[in-house]
């Protein structure tokens, strides 16, 4: 996840990266690249049940969810057509399935590993940008839109990560409700006039909706991350770790930096990145696009990129 990997937080001059930087792919990835998913295999536009799909403790599949779900660690293809195909299948299928998910408590098993397998694929086509432009040729409009704003992201995203020791270690937790972080977004939406969608953003591309617990290296902290002087410039008197005060004060703290008469500003004072600025701009119009996507990248997982390659910290099969 990016989030942790971008170059400072809010009211932070830009700086070097340390083990900020090694949580790539918040905003918009996430692929360990498990066997047979290495570069130079042929993947499958169909799900190949490698493993069988391992829900998270307490989760079950929706009801109507089909029975060829994409495992955790199924291939991704790695051929133009197949992409094309998986991704397709895949997001009508995570549609559907979010369409039927009540929104309330931890997401049901389809939900969650149809997400893991569309972020796979767009951090496949993020890293593969030749083979992802002739993927996406062969989409509908629409849904070539959206991939080509989600892997912009996570390249720009990528670009400022680097990788550390396979030794460090970062705290992660289960995220709230969606439906009860949604609230909050929209709570602060009507207080300062920060669309909600901008929040949602900021707030998956931080710590992948609260995902992450571990304070970044320069010292921001909570599921907004914020360095403890511009809390108290901005954090009107709450707990940076409360995921509702923290909401509140990002939306304060956009709107005191430009937002929403200019969001490429107060973005930037929020992250010294043009990337970053870039990345939240661009899932926030997916959100705009169809609010099924804040569900979307509600249900993306955390990876940490190591020395010694990526691994996946949250998600299905995955104990928080």
């Amino acid at each position: 996840m990016e989030e942790r990997q971008r170059q400072h937080r809010p009211g932070r001059p830009a700086r070097a990266v340390a083990v900020a930087a090694a949580l790539a792919c918040l905003a918009s990835c996430g692929d360990a690249a498990p066997a047979g998913d290495a570069a130079g295999g042929s993947g499958s536009s169909r799900y190949a049940a490698s493993s069988p799909a391992t829900p998270s403790p307490g989760t079950t599949a929706s009801p109507s969810a089909a029975e060829d779900l994409p495992a955790a660690d199924t291939p991704v293809p790695k051929d133009a057509t197949r992409l094309a195909a998986a991704l397709r299948k895949t997001t009508t299928a995570l549609h559907a399935a979010i369409d039927r998910w009540s929104k309330k408590g931890e997401p049901p098993q389809d939900v969650q590993l149809l997400a893991l397998y569309q972020q796979r694929i767009y951090r496949h086509a993020a890293r593969n940008p030749e083979v992802a432009s002739q993927a996406f040729a062969r989409l509908p409009a629409a849904l070539a839109a959206q991939a080509k704003d989600n892997t912009t992201a996570i390249r720009g995203l990528l670009a400022l990560a680097h990788p550390v020791k396979p030794s460090a270690t970062f705290k992660v937790a289960a995220p709230r409700p969606a439906a009860e972080l949604l609230g909050y977004f929209k709570k602060a939406e009507r207080r300062f006039g920060v669309e909600w969608e901008v929040l949602a953003a900021v707030m998956f591309a931080e710590t992948k909706f609260g995902r992450v617990k571990s304070a970044s290296h320069t010292g921001a902290q909570g599921p907004m991350q914020f360095m403890p002087g511009t809390w108290r410039a901005y954090g009107m008197g709450g707990d940076v770790h409360d995921h509702q005060d923290a909401v509140m004060a990002a939306a304060n703290y956009l709107r005191a930096s430009g937002a929403p008469g200019n969001y490429r500003r107060a973005l930037y004072a929020y992250n010294h990145s043009q990337a970053y600025v870039d990345a939240i701009l661009r899932h926030a119009r997916q959100i705009k696009r169809d609010a099924r996507n804040y569900y979307v990248y509600y249900n993306w997982q955390v990876f940490v990129l190591t020395t010694a390659g990526e691994r996946r910290l949250t998600g299905p099969g995955k104990a928080v």
